[in-house]
């Protein structure tokens, strides 16, 4: 995966000392802020804002289409959003579970129940199946997360591990999954608890979920180590659909089932997801995609633009591909909806 950053890092990280000594700075900034509005009437304080975090684990049987690749024991974070028990978290924790609690900074474990997952976002909600005791937290605005921004990020382990951070970048991610962001934020120092983790500004709104540990989160003389974090932003437009049809309401974009990888403006199939709609139509581990309905592709990102571009899923996609006996070959893959390959179990 190939990501180019748009902006240049400002502040000066090195010695990481100097950075991680602002963690306090940071902190002390948020809980001396005023409380934030909950989408409810409530208004938590600073500690509960922290509180509304809360811990996801999650068992996925041996079955499960993403079993090989994210486990069947997944832990992480999550973030109450509303007063009857709606949990926002990153999706991956969540997708094909068949157990998942809440657990709470005391260590009570509340069961919940699967509410939803969007795969072009990431997010996944869950419901506690009792009362949490929490206050939800309120959204803020993520497109005001600039370069430089001083945020904080809390995971499950509780308030006293809130770590304040830089935000130290915005732009696109691709992930080879047939995953693309317009405007992810980096953040550093790195959290190694990120999955799931609420992302808050001064204010003590939410302004970002945690996905991914990132080598690359800026660039400042040599690439600097921190985090991927979903902004908010990209769950307010869905969030009540996701809540009354457990997925967002317009029509799935193609899903072909290729992990990909781009290295110097190429693009190579890593892998084929089996029963996968490439697998059907012989796309192969290897094989080097150089176009899209004979446009030529040179980068993951637009791939995937191409791939979406004025269709859903059940319509047909024609890729051309250099095999690795180096033959050019023009495959025609009818599209799937990704919900329909998963093996969501129907009782959750």
């Amino acid at each position: 995966m190939t990501i180019h950053a748009k902006h240049s890092f400002q502040i000066a990280m090195t010695p990481l000392h100097r950075v991680t000594m602002f963690v306090v700075i940071v902190a002390l900034l948020f809980l001396a802020a005023p409380g934030a509005n909950a989408q409810s009437r409530t208004t938590p304080g600073p500690q509960e804002v922290l509180k509304a975090v809360v811990g996801i684990d999650t068992r996925i049987p041996g079955t499960a289409r993403t079993a090989g690749t994210l486990g069947t024991q997944r832990e992480g974070s999550g973030v109450v959003i509303s007063d009857d028990g709606l949990v926002l978290t990153i999706g991956y924790l969540i997708l094909e579970a068949i157990e998942i609690d809440i657990t709470l900074t005391d260590g009570r474990r509340i069961p919940a129940s699967f509410v939803a997952y969007d795969h072009e976002s990431g997010f996944g909600l869950v419901r506690a199946a009792s009362d949490l005791g929490l206050k939800p937290v309120r959204f803020g605005a993520s497109e005001n997360m600039g370069v430089s921004t001083q945020v904080l990020i809390a995971n499950r382990l509780g308030p006293e591990s809130a770590q304040g951070v830089f935000v130290v970048d915005r732009r696109e991610f691709v992930g080879a999954w047939e995953y693309l962001l317009d405007s992810a934020i980096f953040t550093s120092p790195p959290n190694p608890n990120f999955s799931g983790a609420g992302l808050f500004d001064a204010d003590g709104k939410l302004i970002g979920i945690g996905s991914l540990f990132v080598g690359n989160a800026a660039f400042f003389q040599r690439p600097v180590a921190g985090n991927m974090f979903v902004p908010i932003d990209e769950l307010k437009p869905i969030l009540d659909e996701m809540v009354e049809q457990g997925r967002r309401a317009a029509a799935p974009r193609p899903w072909l089932g290729i992990r990909t990888s781009e290295l110097r403006d190429r693009l190579f199939v890593d892998g084929v997801s089996d029963d996968s709609p490439a697998a059907r139509a012989g796309v192969r581990a290897g094989d080097l995609i150089v176009a899209v309905d004979a446009a030529p592709v040179g980068s993951m990102a637009g791939y995937f633009r191409a791939v979406w571009r004025d269709r859903a899923a059940g319509d047909t996609v024609t890729i051309r591909v250099l095999t690795p006996e180096g033959t050019l070959r023009d495959i025609e893959i009818e599209s799937m909806d990704r919900y329909n390959w998963l093996r969501l179990d129907p009782s959750l």
